[in-house]
């Protein structure tokens, strides 16, 4: 199956501009050259004899940051061996963290509770607003970090203390904790893509073979899927939105595969929410509308608005239309008009709203193409919605699968969020907790073991270029806190009302 950045020959209008195709070129040619390079070579050192003690800590990322957990991972392989992706094999051994509040006293530690390649330490009892310092280790080697360099990105602290080492130590600074009492919390998560079975083969592009699931182990979009819900339930989250891409294709089967698995949060209209992708547009040849079928019972717009206790959830399908899936995104014109009258008439009342197609893209290590993003014009009509709607808070979306978040001049009070893939590296969701007085979102990658083996092997998408793109720039692209007056939403009324459209 082709990723959201393919697109056919025949969708010239969707491509990227020479200026993009030549500035991420410029960017990136060196890296994937030497990959190339690194791929051809691999399978000269499948043979060699590896002394049973040799091991590297590679891959070093803060992925989770909040006042008082850090959740920190690494892998550790053998060093001159290659699984055929430009991937060191897995050496299986123990990790910790050591750390404290100077850099010359790591006096606490977090250790795993059985040896692993694919390692994962929280870091908890941890104090808001509190500088740490943090060697992560196996075997006594440090890890070292998953180079950000060719997008000046730092995947391991929120400073730039220890960069310029081998290992470490690094150093970030806990935040202070949303304002208010905690009043509940909801998993942002998106594109889980189910049915795919080669993750980023992107058409027409050199070197982008796509990685695909080890031979005999269950399709990955089903492990980090349950995962997801596994994961979700075990941080807290009372409800979940499913910001689209639900299937690979919109077929039938897989949109009824992935209803069985989200199911296992809860039901589909009161503990989860979901909306359209592109990938689950209906069918042209006339087998009808999946999506629809399977998660609307075949009637009803696939676009809603629902009152949580005083929160407002709005669900846009931002691919009412026909199309390729690779153009733009877009909102049919009732859809949109309805949108813009919600939220006119409660313009303080405090809303989420969620749809796959992002309203902008900025920043993007790789060419930026029309199709990865709302139609312009539509999603300046929504900015300036949001400008005259002072209680809407958050913008979730996927489709880039990435983490990013981006705040507007225009519209200040609005965090546009986008979130990785469910699929692959670096996996997970996002955890939204709503306090009385603002919001904390935090980045969690699925821990079971499946999903940690999957999401290391995912990170050669693009060369194994990926991370740049998809895990942060910088630790606050995944994990911030925001003041909002959210006092209004109450605790105790978490199921849903009002009507299921518009």
């Amino acid at each position: 199956m082709r990723c959201c950045f393919s697109a056919p020959l025949a969708a010239l209008s969707a491509l990227p501009s020479p200026c993009e195709v030549l500035r991420s070129g410029a960017l990136f040619a060196p890296a994937l050259l030497r990959a190339a390079a690194g791929a051809l070579h691999g399978s000269a050192h499948k043979n060699r004899r590896h002394h049973p003690d040799t091991l590297a800590a590679v891959n070093l990322e803060l992925v989770t940051l909040t006042e008082d957990r850090a959740i920190i991972t690494w892998y550790t392989g053998i060093p001159g061996t290659d699984d055929g992706l430009g991937h060191m094999l897995p050496a299986v051994t123990e990790g910790e963290v050591v750390y404290g509040t100077h850099p010359s006293r790591l006096d606490r530690s977090a250790a795993e509770d059985r040896p692993t390649a694919h390692h994962q330490v929280e870091l908890t009892g941890l104090e808001p607003g509190q500088t740490y310092y943090y060697q992560a280790r196996s075997r006594g080697r440090a890890a070292k970090p998953t180079p950000l360099h060719l997008v000046r990105g730092n995947a391991v602290g929120t400073n730039l203390y220890g960069l310029g080492w081998s290992g470490g130590t690094y150093s970030f600074t806990t935040p202070q904790p949303p304002p208010g009492r905690h009043l509940l919390s909801i998993a942002l998560c998106n594109d889980l893509h189910i049915g795919e079975t080669t993750s980023g083969l992107m058409t027409g592009v050199p070197l982008m073979r796509g990685v695909a699931q080890e031979p005999g182990l269950a399709p990955y979009p089903e492990i980090m899927s349950r995962a997801l819900v596994e994961e979700a339930r075990r941080r807290g989250a009372d409800l979940l939105l499913a910001a689209g891409d639900i299937s690979a294709g919109g077929a039938l089967h897989d949109l009824a595969e992935a209803k069985r698995i989200l199911d296992g949060f809860g039901s589909h209209g009161q503990d989860y929410f979901v909306v359209r992708g592109n990938h689950d547009r209906p069918h042209r040849d006339g087998d009808g509308d999946a999506f629809r079928d399977g998660f609307l019972g075949g009637d009803g717009p696939a676009y809603f608005a629902r009152d949580l206790g005083g929160l407002r959830i709005i669900g846009l399908d931002t691919y009412e239309k026909r199309g390729n899936g690779a153009d733009a995104g877009g909102l049919g014109a009732e859809q949109l008009s309805w949108f813009r009258a919600r939220l006119r008439e409660h313009r303080e009342q405090p809303t989420i709203v969620f749809g796959h197609h992002p309203l902008t893209v900025r920043d993007s290590a790789f060419p930026v193409a029309r199709g990865q993003r709302l139609g312009r014009r539509q999603a300046r009509s929504i900015l300036e919605a949001y400008a005259a709607a002072p209680g809407v808070f958050l913008h979730h979306a996927g489709h880039t699968h990435r983490n990013k978040r981006t705040v507007l001049p225009q519209t200040p009070h609005v965090t546009l969020q986008e979130v990785s893939a469910v699929k692959d590296y670096p996996g997970g969701f996002c955890l939204l907790r709503i306090h009385s007085g603002g919001y904390a979102l935090n980045h969690y990658k699925t821990s079971s073991a499946p999903s940690r083996e999957w999401t290391e092997r995912s990170r050669r998408v693009a060369g194994g270029l990926w991370p740049h793109h998809a895990l942060g720039r910088s630790v606050a692209d995944r994990n911030s806190v925001t003041a909002h007056d959210l006092s209004g939403i109450s605790p105790l009324r978490l199921a849903a009302t009002g009507p299921a459209g518009p």
